[in-house]
């Protein structure tokens, strides 16, 4: 029989745990391995929820005991698999259960799930799963989303588990979705703020930088790239074609900007406005390689979208990019019922500006000559310009892949300078 007084202790701390910011991983673990050390005979347990986020639909934990936990995520999909078609989980939310139980050992058993024969293959002898609802409530469309989790406990003991420690399962479980429903609504918010904010503006947010005027000055590579021809897309196709060629613009473009350690602080438009941060020269020389190699990706990335964009016989993409580094002032703008957390100061206003000269020139990219200093590779001076709004003249360069040359090769009237930086 399970010890009340052990059980006790488990729900104990468990609150500690719903008080603080617990990593749901990490307290599952903690959770099952408590449970065992209890005496309650656990083999095996898993514990999954729905989540909000672009990419995953449902996130799961695996924990078999002696072996390393597993953590999974399941992305959206218009089909559900078998797997799920053929669960008990899905027989749960079928017939409105919050319990079911098959008893894997002896002549009584029930194998109804195909799960359960792989549980017989593991030498489980019993299996429960409990369904505990968590009400999420969202105010701006005013309505309760019912989200909540799903916990399967497995035993390997002969008989399995006994009444008592059935008991004992569901009340822990109860007391643990309250620790859940605050980890989960944290990693909610988490997902939502690095989505529509970025991961470093999300985290400033989370973190209680959320007045006017909120901010610090940074030193940055600042990249933007804007999308070409891009009034007239909009007014001569479809709606829902122009928002498909966005998103694969934007793929292209902010995706490998993210793999680099880029921040994609935000789609201005069709402009994607991003920074690589620095705080001494040799962070400063990183971020400047990062940058580069994002600006080498992202053509990469668009010449291969382009092909397949004809071969269906749709029109190329093109789009021009400006890098720059300098101070940047990082912090929220706008009025207080609605901010953004944005970049913005001189160095900001140059990059805009000198992507803008892209269009003229017929070149994919422009850099300034604090870019080419930093990253010891061939560009292409292309002079010194003048920039719109900008007092100097400023010397820019290319990036010199076959791309870039053949673009300067069909704009004679810039004069190019190789220069090699060793």
């Amino acid at each position: 029989m399970t010890d009340a007084t052990l059980v006790t202790g488990i729900n104990e701390w468990l609150v500690d745990q719903a008080l603080g910011e617990p990593d749901i991983v990490v307290m599952f673990e903690g959770l099952c391995a408590r449970m065992h050390g209890i005496g309650i005979p656990l083999a095996r347990a898993r514990l999954t929820w729905p989540t909000l986020h672009p990419l995953f639909k449902a996130e799961t934990i695996v924990w078999r005991r002696g072996k390393e936990t597993e953590f999974e995520q399941f992305l959206h999909q218009e089909n559900s698999s078998d797997a799920w078609l053929e669960s008990p989980m899905k027989y749960m939310f079928d017939n409105d259960l919050t319990v079911l139980r098959r008893n894997l050992d002896g002549p009584a058993r029930l194998l109804d799930f195909p799960v359960l024969n792989d549980l017989v293959e593991q030498n489980m002898t019993d299996y429960l799963v409990i369904r505990t609802a968590l009400a999420l409530r969202n105010e701006a469309m005013d309505q309760t989303k019912t989200l909540g989790i799903i916990a399967t406990w497995a035993a390997d003991r002969p008989g399995g588990f006994t009444n008592d420690e059935l008991e004992a399962l569901k009340k822990i479980q109860r007391r643990f979705a309250v620790a859940c429903k605050t980890a989960i609504q944290s990693r909610i918010a988490r997902n939502i703020s690095e989505t529509y904010l970025g991961r470093q503006a999300g985290g400033r947010v989370l973190a209680g930088s959320i007045r006017r005027g909120d901010g610090s000055e940074t030193r940055a590579v600042v990249w933007y790239n804007d999308l070409r021809n891009s009034t007239a897309l909009a007014d001569t196709m479809p709606g829902q074609d122009f928002i498909q060629l966005l998103n694969e613009y934007f793929d292209v473009t902010a995706t490998p900007i993210i793999e680099a350690g880029g921040e994609v602080l935000d789609f201005v438009g069709d402009g994607v406005l991003a920074i690589f941060p620095y705080g001494n020269l040799d962070e400063q020389k990183s971020a400047v390689r990062a940058a580069t190699t994002a600006l080498s990706n992202v053509l990469e990335a668009r010449d291969r979208l382009n092909a397949s964009r004809i071969e269906k016989g749709l029109f190329p993409i093109r789009f021009g990019i400006g890098l720059n580094t300098g101070n940047v002032m990082f912090g929220n703008i706008g009025v207080s019922q609605r901010l953004t957390f944005s970049v913005i100061g001189p160095t900001v206003n140059e990059v805009s500006r000198i992507e803008s000269l892209t269009k003229a020139t017929g070149l994919d990219a422009l850099v300034t000559k604090d870019i080419v200093d930093l990253q010891p590779d061939c560009w292409v001076s292309i002079g010194r310009q003048r920039l719109a709004g900008v007092s100097e003249e400023m010397e820019l360069f290319t990036f010199a892949n076959e791309t870039m040359q053949r673009a300067a090769a069909a704009s004679p009237t810039i004069e190019l300078e190789v220069v090699v930086k060793n």
